[in-house]
């Protein structure tokens, strides 16, 4: 009691009236005007007391969801960087490749979810799209399009190197469609190499389905060694002078700036892999991007309009909504 009498904070009507209206809205699904009707107050009213009960802590709104989600930081990724979803995975310390098994479950959970009979799939190559290809258990029957050649650098802790170029038929096996992949390198030593090969039979076939392509998968890189499937196989000037045109980011082997601007004049005419203007074609590209160490290159991606839907981790959210 105050020295006036009267009581500091709600009293026992009051705490009585926000728990009966909490559980009539929130666990009931009563609506704001149904309760105001019954209690004889205005939904205004309704909404403010609500308002004020998970101010005071009275009401908590928990969710416990049971994929291993960050609802709030995926919501507000989404929001700032105007994108149709972010799926962002808990904190937890994985290694680096713990953590490209974990974002590629969770990728191949959302494919299975998304993709129809009526789709066309295309998925480029990378450590974490075969991660999720592992992780793949069930998919409605598609045609499975290979979107660029493989790089000839392999980690082996994870992949053999013939088993990394059949991602896009062991996919096209768990959906049982068509697979249309590419058998040959990402990056080509000219641009006549380039032209002699997507005019191959089976290259072509792929690359005439581009415009096709419903939803595709992309792993995002950062311009720096292990990280890009680019990066390793250029020589080290080459390297230092994309680095000076501001290269900060690769997805399919298309380079770009941290203002998500395709560099002109990169090796991109020398690599057999699906343009920049594809894919911004494309109703739905996923990609996929980790740690927080790759926050910038995640950043610049986002960045050129390409992506609706980011699959990352906590760690690299935080630093891409500093930068928001």
């Amino acid at each position: 009691m105050s020295r006036t009498g009267r009581r500091e904070g709600p009293g026992p009507a009051e705490l009585l009236l926000a728990t009966s209206i909490g559980r009539r809205f929130y666990v009931q699904g009563t609506s704001k005007l149904e309760i105001a009707e019954e209690f004889g107050i205005s939904r205004f009213k309704v909404a403010r007391i609500l308002d004020q009960a998970r101010d005071s802590g009275l009401i908590r709104v928990e969710f416990d969801v049971p994929a291993p989600l960050e609802p709030t930081l995926s919501d507000e990724v989404a929001a700032a960087y105007g994108l149709r979803r972010a799926l962002v995975l808990e904190r937890a310390q994985r290694t680096e490749i713990e953590l490209r098994k974990h974002l590629g479950a969770m990728a191949a959970d959302l494919l299975t979810e998304l993709i129809t009979e009526d789709d066309v799939l295309g998925v480029v190559w990378a450590r974490t799209v075969n991660a999720m290809t592992d992780s793949l258990r069930g998919l409605a029957r598609c045609p499975v399009v290979q979107l660029c050649g493989v790089s000839s650098r392999i980690d082996t802790r994870e992949h053999s190197a013939d088993r990394s170029v059949e991602t896009v038929r062991r996919i096209a096996a768990v959906s049982g469609g068509e697979a249309f992949p590419i058998f040959g390198p990402l990056v080509l030593p000219d641009h006549r190499t380039a032209q002699t090969l997507r005019q191959q039979p089976g290259i072509a076939e792929a690359f005439e389905r581009f415009a096709r392509i419903t939803t595709a998968v992309v792993s995002i890189g950062a311009w720096r060694s292990g990280q890009s499937t680019v990066y390793s196989v250029l020589g080290q000037q080459q390297r230092e002078e994309l680095a000076r045109k501001g290269a900060v980011a690769e997805v399919a082997a298309r380079l770009f700036d941290a203002d998500g601007n395709e560099l002109a004049g990169h090796p991109g005419h020398h690599v057999l892999a699906v343009g920049v203007p594809e894919l911004k074609r494309v109703p739905e590209v996923i990609a996929l991007g980790g740690g927080a160490g790759k926050a910038d290159a995640i950043a610049a991606v986002l960045r050129s309009g390409m992506v609706n839907t980011l699959v990352t981790d906590a760690g690299a959210a935080q630093r891409l909504l500093a930068q928001a």
